[in-house]
């Protein structure tokens, strides 16, 4: 994260000693990224962070995936996916995937189990509900329309009240603001369509008691289930630019002009050969002559995601995009507006429409999940 942070106690200064009330040491902890070279935070634990007492193979369900064949656009309807609400972690339903990055669904109504994804960051996007993200670093509130980064490893569950809805994006590298965004000193810049005021981090630390206490760890060679000596919720202090944060799409300042502007002005953030953009109600082209849909366009070098999760997306509308719904349109295919989109856009003033996009730089999978709530008539909605 591009900015600095301390909450609870700490001492004055690093890797110094730092003493409990009872006289023992606290047990300092740096978590950092790229080797030692890039963003840290330091943390100071009450227990060692290394102490755990066993640790299993754990075998998450089977998934399968195949490449999108026929190459075709894809229309999944999430809110038809027959799994009922679980945990927001075991609970996922994969749904498209390649060696980048994996994006999933989940409706979750019970707290998840303490995890850990040891491959790359994560960022959930909360479609319906509120929750509390409690982690190492302290808990966040979330809520429907926001965006919640949790760098890896960070060990964190997630706490519906009542049912939650969210859109999953699991990384196998980091997820942070595009680059163009911020100062060479990580602040944000003036054309940055947000800043450090609409971002929003743990503000104090959260203590739990336990012993034997369970975490599951997604690592590079499949999972395992960790039993820690005392739980990990025990940091009674931190400082640092690495740590978990949330961030309202409603916050999202669009970027507009004369004529249609191109799909990089709606970026949020990148990972690994992938971009994150938010389409939000904004104003739209105000040339005399402007024609506020998109063209037809062909990305060459990406597949393109789209999550409909709110308003009325006037460039689909015929095609069955409804709430909840996700739009594959994959490289080696020109997609645009459906029939009539154009006409009907010319003289608008204003969209009111909220989406998540996924552009991705290598095809993605398609999961057993997105299959079974394929939407098979939509490659043909343009043939009218």
């Amino acid at each position: 994260m591009p900015y600095y942070r301390s909450v609870g106690e700490i001492p004055r200064k690093r890797h110094t000693q730092f003493r409990r009330p009872d006289g023992g040491l606290y047990a300092e902890e740096l978590m950092g990224q790229e080797g030692f070279s890039s963003d840290s935070s330091l943390l100071y634990h009450r227990y060692a962070p290394t102490a755990i007492s066993s640790a299993e193979v754990h075998e998450p369900p089977v998934t399968s995936q195949s490449p999108n064949l026929p190459l075709k656009p894809r229309h999944l309807r999430t809110h038809k996916l027959d799994a009922g609400p679980g945990d927001a972690v075991l609970g996922r339903r994969p749904l498209l995937a390649n060696g980048d990055v994996r994006i999933g669904y989940v409706v979750a109504d019970r707290p998840s189990p303490l995890y850990r994804d040891a491959v790359g960051d994560e960022c959930l996007y909360v479609e319906e509900g509120a929750a509390t993200i409690e982690t190492t670093f302290g808990a966040l509130r979330v809520e429907a329309g926001d965006y919640v980064i949790i760098p890896t490893s960070v060990v964190h569950r997630i706490v519906p009240d009542g049912q939650v809805r969210m859109l999953t994006i699991e990384a196998t590298g980091h997820i942070g603001p595009p680059k163009r965004y911020l100062s060479v000193r990580g602040q944000f810049l003036e054309h940055s369509p947000y800043c450090e005021r609409d971002v929003r981090g743990p503000d104090e630390p959260l203590q739990a008691e336990g012993t034997d206490v369970e975490v599951y760890v997604k690592h590079r060679a499949g999972w395992t289930r960790h039993v820690y000596a005392h739980h990990p919720f025990d940091v009674v202090g931190w400082d640092g630019c690495l740590y978990p944060w949330a961030f309202s799409i409603h916050d999202f300042e669009p970027i507009t002009g004369r004529v249609h502007q191109p799909p990089p002005v709606h970026q949020t953030f990148e990972g690994p050969n992938f971009v994150v953009c938010s389409f939000v109600p904004r104003k739209v082209d105000y040339h005399p002559l402007a024609i506020p849909v998109p063209y037809n366009h062909h990305n060459v070098d990406s597949d393109e995601m789209m999550f409909y999760t709110g308003g009325n997306y006037e460039a689909r509308r015929g095609s069955g995009i409804e709430q909840g719904s996700i739009s594959l349109h994959p490289s080696g295919f020109t997609h645009g507006p459906q029939p009539g989109a154009v006409e009907r856009a010319i003289g608008a003033e204003a969209f009111d429409e909220l989406a998540v996009m996924v552009d991705t730089f290598r095809p993605l999978d398609l999961c057993d999940a997105a299959l079974s709530v394929e939407d098979t008539g939509y490659a043909w909605t343009w043939n009218r």
